[in-house]
């Protein structure tokens, strides 16, 4: 039985299951939507492996909290669906928003196996955290106006056509997830795409207190990263808007250019 979307999932029904983005982990970037399901809820199941305790500050007394790290699948489904049971309000929180490498499609299709409604509260995923600690913006006119999310081949695979090197191939701005263990392989195959003297940027647990930001040419990366000390959570950025400062800027948008019209501003005619 496949899922229902959750539009369709009878959301007005008591108490659906709400999957909630935690955000990248500073609890006050927890959507003001997802603070207020927190704050109802009997029970949090969270990713305890990812998501820091200190959300959990958003519940109230009394609200039990259950880590899913050293559940699998069917148990923290059962724990979930057990307490809707008993009327109670059910909060699954996952780190960053839960449609990005999240498995909460799995756990709507068990849901839905059982007839329980769930609903969804998107969140801010660490790569955007990543980029407002960097102080850079993804997409730059005339130098990138593509944005790829993803993660390298591990113990999950990854589809042939969505190897890192396929995809770096389009030399777009790239945020790579899950992957910072294998750094050797990435700064090889970063290096052959972008070159090694292309800048690169790393951020360990961004937006939270021991965030680290490292800066590094892929050529370096691998050594970098070492030196650091960082062995998991942390994303790894790469292309040409790294390149581009505050005082090397040269391209920009038409959304502000004078001399540029819109349905909501007539142009300037040059002088």
């Amino acid at each position: 039985m496949e899922p229902s979307p959750s539009s369709d999932s009878n959301v007005s029904a008591p108490n659906p299951i709400i999957f909630c983005g935690a955000g990248p982990g500073d609890p006050d970037l927890i959507t003001v939507k997802g603070q207020q399901a927190l704050a109802a809820a009997d029970l949090v199941v969270y990713a305890g492996s990812l998501v820091p305790e200190a959300l959990l500050k958003w519940t109230r007394p009394g609200c039990r909290h259950l880590s899913s790290a050293g559940l699998h699948l069917d148990e923290m489904v059962a724990s979930m669906a057990d307490a809707h049971t008993d009327g109670k309000k059910v909060v699954r929180l996952h780190t960053g928003d839960p449609s990005l490498y999240g498995a909460i499609f799995e756990q709507m299709a068990k849901l839905s196996e059982r007839g329980i409604p769930y609903t969804v509260i998107p969140g801010v995923t660490a790569a955007f955290a990543a980029a407002a600690a960097l102080g850079i913006e993804y997409t730059l006119p005339e130098i990138s106006q593509t944005l790829i999310l993803t993660r390298m081949a591990g113990r999950t695979p990854v589809p042939e056509a969505e190897t890192l090197a396929a995809l770096a191939a389009h030399q777009a701005t790239m945020a790579i997830y899950l992957s910072i263990s294998m750094i050797d392989e990435m700064a090889r195959t970063l290096g052959d795409a972008y070159g090694t003297e292309a800048v690169c940027a790393v951020v360990y647990r961004a937006s939270q207190p021991d965030q680290k930001i490292l800066w590094t040419p892929i050529g370096r990366l691998a050594e970098t990263v070492r030196e650091a000390g960082i062995k998991r959570t942390a994303l790894v950025m790469v292309g040409r808007v790294l390149d581009v400062s505050l005082e090397t800027l040269k391209h920009h948008s038409k959304l502000y250019d004078r001399h540029f019209a819109h349905g909501y501003r007539d142009a300037e005619k040059r002088q």
